[in-house]
Order: C-alpha cells, then sequence, then structure tokens
C-alpha cells in the first residue's frame, strides 16, 4: 500500500484535513508531517524526511507546498509524487517579509481574542462560524511558541528549483483564492517538468476545509493516472 505524507498550512495541524481522512485513506496510510517544531524550510524537509516512510506521495498545503519543494529537492528518490495545494514558490521582498511578520504577530499572538480569518476563506464562506472555529482552534492548539518559528521562515524565490524536481507533481489553485494570488500557483505548473494543473472553483484559500471531497477526487484521479 503507498503512503501519502500531509504537509499542512501556516499555523494548521491535522483538522486541516479531517473532512478528507475517508477519502485519503481509501489512497494509503496517511503521515502528518512535523512542520512545528523548526523555524527554516529546511529544518522541516528533513524533520519530515527522518519521520517519513522509504517512499511516499507527498501533499503540501500552502506554507507546506514551500516545504514540499524542499524536500522534493533534499531527497527525490524517496517522494513518488508531489502535489502542491494553493501554494506559490514566489519569495517575499526584504519589506514584503517585515510587513508580513509584523501583521501576523499582531493577527495572531493573541489567542484568547484572535479576529477572525475570513480572508482565508471564499467570501460566501467568509462568515461560516463552523469554518472559522476550525481555523481558529488549529491556531490556539498550535500557540504563540509555533507561530513564532513559522512567522520567522525565510521564503525565497524557488521557480527555478522547480525545474529540477522530475517526479511526476500536482498543482492545484483555488478560484477565489484571496491570499494566494492565481497566477503565483499556475506558474508552479510552467515550471514543473510533470505537472499536472488543476482549479478547483467556488473556493477560498482553505480548500481541504471548503471543498474537502473535490479535492481528494483530484488527488486520487492524479495518483491513479501517474500509477503512484
Amino acid at each position: 500500500m503507498r503512503d501519502l505524507v500531509l504537509l499542512p498550512g501556516f499555523m494548521c495541524d491535522a483538522d486541516l484535513w479531517r473532512d478528507m481522512e475517508d477519502d485519503l485513506t481509501r489512497l494509503g496510510r496517511v503521515h502528518h508531517g512535523n512542520l512545528y517544531d523548526d523555524d527554516s524550510l529546511d529544518g522541516m524537509a528533513r524533520r519530515v524526511l527522518d519521520a517519513a516512510p522509504e517512499r511516499f506521495v507527498l501533499v503540501g498545503f500552502s506554507m507546506g507546498g514551500f516545504v514540499a519543494r524542499v524536500l522534493s529537492l533534499m531527497a527525490p528518490e524517496r517522494v513518488a509524487g508531489v502535489a502542491f495545494i494553493a501554494s506559490s514558490a514566489r519569495g517575499y521582498t526584504e519589506a514584503e517579509d517585515t510587513r508580513k511578520k509584523a501583521t501576523l504577530t499582531i493577527r495572531r499572538v493573541r489567542t484568547d481574542n484572535e479576529p477572525t480569518l475570513s480572508g482565508a476563506l471564499h467570501p460566501d464562506r467568509e462568515r461560516d462560524p463552523v469554518l472559522l472555529e476550525r481555523l481558529r482552534g488549529m491556531s490556539r492548539r498550535l500557540g504563540k511558541a509555533v507561530m513564532a518559528r513559522q512567522v520567522a521562515l525565510v521564503r525565497r524565490d524557488g521557480y527555478a528549483e522547480l525545474e529540477r524536481i522530475t517526479c511526476p507533481a500536482l498543482v492545484v489553485a483555488c478560484r477565489q483564492d484571496r491570499l494566494r494570488r492565481f497566477e503565483e500557483t499556475e506558474c508552479m505548473a510552467h515550471h514543473l517538468p510533470r505537472a499536472r494543473f488543476e482549479v478547483i472553483e467556488d473556493c477560498g484559500h482553505m480548500a481541504p476545509l471548503e471543498q474537502p471531497h473535490t479535492l481528494a477526487a483530484i488527488l486520487a484521479d492524479w495518483i491513479d493516472r501517474e500509477r503512484l
């Protein structure tokens, strides 16, 4: 049976994948990568590799996609295929990095009075109390220390690096994603030698929460077609 290694996004834990659990377990054994104890993409990738099976299909959501890129280049012989969901390979300028860290610190540092994360959702779902509470719940469980480490990540431009990932790749963009520009995700597919590009309609950034079964079906079809 194949193994799937799932890499979550910023301040997300295993609950991110909860609604996909049944679909994913039909595809193989599910492993959740630890992106919580390191403050660099290299460190995260090494920790995931240390705990991962010998060969696996890698699925990276958002920030997890940045780690998936690094990991796929670090140990190409172990990655059967890699999926990037609502992700990017664009680096941040120094000004953008400073501004993002300041904004995220203000938004996330108080777990007892967090503002809603409505911008992560489709405009029609931005006030959905269940989805918002799941986002807040993941943030509260992970806490300030994890937030500080993930905010500290340095993200350099990695589009050229994608050209060296030769295993089958899947790139999934979300049409109404307000956190990740559509063009950034689409550009990943242009740089990956063996990429399949899919778009989920009626979906904001949080595809595993908003369109779990659609996303699972895309993953299943890709895995089947590539015989991973």
